[in-house]
């Protein structure tokens, strides 16, 4: 297989010793698949690579090859100006692509926030789906837009009917449902004081809310009697 040049230039910027650390953050990923190109200088490329000719081809261009590029093609699409018709469906092509946490949780399309209305209707969808990292981003996208403005606590029950034994759905749900104690506290506390998550789900989304710095001392004590 011919290496591309956009490839050619990710070596360039290789890094191996931090290919190695990085690989053991992202276990699920063959380290082949890893170039090890250092966060800022992978998203300055990605910048330069948004307004060069040959980006709509390299982002027609799946499955790619290595981490990197799937980075680099999330936030190309997360940093877009183009109205939200032409992004969602940009990121409907490429969440069955994320096979890792890390790029699906990088994956957060800025013009969501000014959407709001219409990025809720693929939400449902996003959690039904039988791929993990779709799902997982899902949750993330609620946890990152719609815990503030757009909230509506029928969304903790869309996270809470979740039932996926995989872990990294498991761990975002514990982790949305933390956080949403920390912004939602009345909404979220009664599916914690009735048991509605799942046992794991449950347990992990008291730790986390423990550990939080944003969570008051008193409030911490009640989700301990609750473990």
């Amino acid at each position: 297989m011919t290496m591309t040049d956009i490839q050619r230039d990710l070596f360039a910027m290789q890094d191996e010793a931090y290919r190695d650390f990085h690989s053991k953050l992202v276990p699920a990923l063959d380290k082949q698949r890893i170039i090890g190109v250092r966060t800022p200088i992978l998203r300055r490329y990605a910048r330069q690579l948004a307004s060069r000719d040959d980006c709509a081809a390299f982002l027609a261009d799946l499955p790619h090859r290595y981490y990197e590029e799937n980075n680099i093609h999330a936030w190309i699409i997360a940093s877009s100006s183009r109205d939200i018709d032409t992004v969602l469906p940009l990121v409907d092509g490429f969440l069955p692509r994320i096979d890792n946490w890390a790029t699906c949780d990088l994956f957060a399309p800025k013009i969501f926030s000014k959407h709001r209305h219409r990025v809720i209707e693929y939400i449902p969808r996003w959690l039904s789906s039988s791929h993990t990292y779709t799902v997982r981003f899902g949750i993330v996208t609620l946890l990152q837009f719609f815990l503030d403005e757009g909230f509506d606590p029928q969304h903790l029950d869309w996270v809470a009917d979740i039932d996926r034994d995989d872990y990294y759905i498991r761990i975002a749900a514990a982790w949305y449902f933390s956080i949403a104690l920390v912004k939602q506290w009345d909404a979220t506390l009664p599916y914690i004081r009735e048991r509605r998550l799942p046992e794991w789900t449950h347990r992990k989304t008291i730790q986390k809310a423990v550990e939080s710095y944003r969570i008051d001392a008193e409030r911490k004590t009640l989700l301990k009697n609750l473990r």
